[in-house]
């Protein structure tokens, strides 16, 4: 099961998810978690602690992003792990959400 932690800086807001990106997160990231993002101008979603993602957890993510982009709000995914790295590489998802999102 994912947690988080969030921390205000400045005008925007850092995420810090914890655990598995997975089915089991869905519930907690878009009903709990995403309202919440919308009310900033940037966002910042650190997975230093997310060591495994599943294809859901990518739907996920990629559903979050483009739906805060679409809102006019900053996304960035920071700290992220390599093995997670490598799968987002492997589906090219740095171009799909554009390489700025990748910190």
């Amino acid at each position: 099961m994912i947690s988080y932690q969030l921390n205000e800086i400045n005008q925007g807001l850092e995420v810090k998810l914890t655990g598995d990106l997975d089915i089991d997160s869905t519930e907690v990231m878009e009903l709990e978690l995403i309202p919440k993002l919308e009310q900033y101008s940037i966002v910042s979603l650190n997975l230093s602690s997310v060591p495994f993602i599943d294809s859901s957890g990518i739907g996920l993510l990629l559903n979050t992003v483009k739906a805060l982009q679409e809102k006019e709000i900053q996304v960035t995914i920071t700290e992220v792990k390599t093995e997670v790295m490598d799968v987002f590489d492997m589906i090219q998802l740095p171009e799909i959400l554009g390489e700025s999102v990748f910190r």
